[in-house]
């Protein structure tokens, strides 16, 4: 056979590099989707709303649920209901987009590459999320895949998930919410207090990291990273001068704000309870 006859078989790779940036409060609706899905529903799928950088950045910001059904044979969405409620949301935000589509569960699983063939209708290269509600290692794995083409020789015979980088960046009252969402029991949702009591020792741990860091690079037993040594000198440099006694004044002041706010809201429903009592004997009465 000669060689321009040859059928070859080849992979399509992507021509811009992939990665996405994921918002908690993407992750915490999926998590609220899987707990009141139907009673015979396995997993829940979704479209992933968000924006896409020149540089091939996609950015995910919001979440919807879509009905759908699925067997070892086929899988049905339900193409109405999607296209409904990406209506509803770019009427309160219109410049979000469809940038891809999430799933429950480890992994990619059987019937993924049905509903990624869809959303690739709908968007050019879709991003599919996949956030472990199962927690089998312990917390909740998210990852991301791209669809690569496989193709025998102008005839597209398959699609292959490739995984790539996820950035879940999140603001430290996030991070609080966050860590309470991995864990499989909680007795309370912490207050204010121990919210902050929380962040405090999670920032003394990362100083204590930073001065590990520091002088394991002081002493030689670990090579120098001028991005690492930029970071922390933009860190340092961002921090106020301010003397400890005017820092401790500061947070004393705001913490005695914040017990006083406390304190003038349990008076207010303790009066709001005195007053619906009165109000419930006057009827009787």
């Amino acid at each position: 056979m000669a060689a321009s006859e040859q059928t070859v078989l080849q992979f399509h790779p992507l021509s811009t590099s992939f990665s996405a940036k994921v918002h908690p409060v993407v992750i915490f609706n999926i998590c609220d989707c899987y707990v009141r899905r139907p009673d015979q529903a396995e997993r829940v799928i979704g479209t992933l709303l968000g924006s896409i950088s020149p540089d091939g950045t996609v950015d995910i910001r919001n979440s919807y649920a879509v009905p759908h059904n699925e067997s070892s044979d086929q899988v049905a969405l339900d193409i109405d209901y999607h296209h409904n409620m990406l209506l509803s949301h770019q009427k309160v935000n219109p410049k979000e987009v469809i940038v891809g589509w999430y799933s429950t569960g480890f992994g990619v699983s059987g019937g993924s590459a049905l509903f990624h063939e869809f959303y690739s209708r709908e968007v050019t290269n879709p991003v599919h999320l996949t956030v472990d509600t199962g927690f089998r290692n312990g917390e909740a794995t998210i990852k991301a895949f791209v669809s690569v083409n496989l193709s025998l020789g102008d005839r597209q015979i398959a699609a292959q998930f490739k995984e790539i980088p996820l950035d879940l960046r999140m603001i430290e009252a996030e991070r609080v919410g966050f860590d309470i969402l991995k864990t499989t029991m909680v007795d309370k949702l912490p207050n204010d207090l121990e919210g902050m009591e929380a962040s405090m020792e999670r920032l003394l741990a990362l100083i204590d990291d930073v001065y590990k860091y520091v002088d394991d690079v002081v002493e030689e037993r670990v090579a120098p990273d001028n991005s690492i040594g930029r970071f922390i000198s933009e860190t340092i440099a961002s921090v106020p001068k301010i003397s400890p006694a005017a820092f401790d004044k500061l947070v004393n002041d705001s913490l005695q704000d914040h017990l006083l706010l406390l304190y003038l809201s349990s008076i207010t429903r303790t009066q709001l309870g005195l007053a619906e009592k009165l109000n419930t004997a006057a009827q009787i009465l």
